[in-house]
């Protein structure tokens, strides 16, 4: 799992990624392809 500032660019990477909340953090997550996994901060 990466660790960014920024997730709207990974977020473009794959049409399958979603942006998700959890615990305060934000996420970027895929079903579809499990290697596209990051979160912030």
């Amino acid at each position: 799992m990466k660790v960014r500032n920024s997730l709207k660019s990974l977020r473009s990477r794959h049409r399958d990624n979603r942006l998700v909340r959890r615990k305060g953090r934000l996420y970027v997550i895929n079903k579809v392809q499990r290697r596209f996994k990051a979160r912030q901060g």
